[in-house]
């Protein structure tokens, strides 16, 4: 009989808007899949391409993080569940995985009346994630920006999705921006991230309207097929549909909708995306798209898509992903933008392909290189 595998590590996954629906999702979600409750629906890690590639398993998984909200996760649950985004039954299975997350996170900021100067807030927000990682025993801790969309900053000043990217760096975490705010974006962290030697990905999660964008654009670009214009309307509710209410923050999240346009189809239509804010649709959201295009001998012609579903039940599995992708590059020593990631994002860091099959081709070839590079044995769910 073999030698039974010594146990692995946790892995840390420290939450950036820690009490947020994506959040709450991911650790409720996390749970539910570790006790083999529900199927890993949405996860390309969990299928067979992922086979032998050292991810860490999500039972080791341990979550905290950083937020200025102080609705606790297991009320949060229930709110989402009372919302229609999590199954019913799901919180009182998973209550004691929420409450043990919920204790490990700590204020964010800056908040209203907050006197600190970026320096004093980055060092305290690494040494909360450096004392985590730390008591928890993580062999490794990812950071991952997954808070509502702040405005593109104005200045030289970092935003707050900065100093937490900054804070990843200093507590020597791998880095994952979900959002479409700056984080390691700006030209201040960009020497810091290189310096640091450690993976990075982002930004801005590809989990609805542009997903599909990166299907068609590339379909009509390779039938030829003259796109005139592309405009769509995203309806959203909840806290998305609020942050988002504000035309600074809208702006940062339609930039990578539109970028994605411009990159699949060889050129920019014209048309442009709306955000709308509908409270009545809670944690759901509608996005609509109007492709006007030209056909053979110029005929005029249209194609309309509706996309409809719950932003943080797109993202959970996404950022599950994301969390064991990036860890075990880390663990495999590798550094900088994690192009081959770019399958997950609207506006990827590092050289990449555009469109969503070419993305697809680039994840396969970083699951095939892990691996090679030395990989632990008897990973499980």
């Amino acid at each position: 009989m073999s030698a039974s595998l010594p146990p692995r590590a946790p892995v840390g996954v420290w939450l950036i808007g820690a009490r947020g629906s994506v959040a709450t999702t991911v650790v409720a979600g996390c749970a539910a899949l570790a006790a083999g409750l529900h199927p890993p629906t949405g996860m390309l890690t969990e299928t067979s391409a992922f086979s032998g590639s050292g991810l860490p398993a999500l039972s080791s998984l341990v979550f905290g993080g950083h937020d200025t909200a102080h609705c606790p996760l297991p009320k949060r649950a229930e709110e989402l569940t009372a919302a229609g985004v999590l199954p019913h039954g799901l919180t009182t299975a998973v209550a004691a995985e929420l409450a043990a997350a919920d204790r490990e996170i700590r204020p964010g900021g800056p908040v209203a009346g907050d006197r600190r100067e970026p320096e004093e807030l980055i060092a305290a927000f690494a040494a909360d994630i450096q004392d985590f990682t730390r008591r928890t025993g993580a062999a490794r801790t990812v950071v991952v920006n997954v808070a509502s969309t702040e405005p593109a900053p104005q200045g030289t000043d970092l935003p707050p999705s900065s100093l937490y990217a900054a804070a990843a760096l200093r507590a020597g975490c791998p880095y994952v921006n979900f959002t479409p705010s700056t984080g390691l974006h700006h030209p201040a962290l960009a020497p810091l991230a290189t310096e640091s030697g450690l993976p990075y990905a982002g930004r801005d999660g590809k989990t609805g309207q542009t997903l599909l964008r990166s299907v068609l654009g590339p379909m009509f670009r390779q039938r030829a097929l003259a796109v005139r214009a592309w405009s769509g309307t995203n309806l959203l509710g909840g806290g998305d549909g609020a942050a988002l209410a504000d035309p600074a923050a809208a702006a940062a999240k339609n930039a990578g909708k539109e970028r994605v346009l411009t990159e699949t189809l060889g050129h920019t239509p014209e048309g442009e995306v709306h955000i709308d804010d509908v409270p009545a649709l809670g944690e759901f959201k509608t996005a609509w798209d109007h492709i006007a295009f030209d056909g053979f001998l110029g005929t005029r012609m249209v194609l309309q898509t509706i996309w409809q579903g719950v932003d943080s039940a797109l993202a959970a599995p996404l950022v599950l992903d994301l969390v064991r992708l990036t860890a075990r590059a880390h663990e495999a020593g590798l550094s900088g933008p994690l192009g081959d990631l770019g399958f997950y994002f609207k506006d990827p860091m590092g050289d990449g392909p555009a469109d969503l099959t070419d993305q697809y081709a680039a994840l396969l070839r970083l699951a095939a290189r892990l691996r090679t590079d030395d990989a632990p044995a008897g990973e499980e769910r």
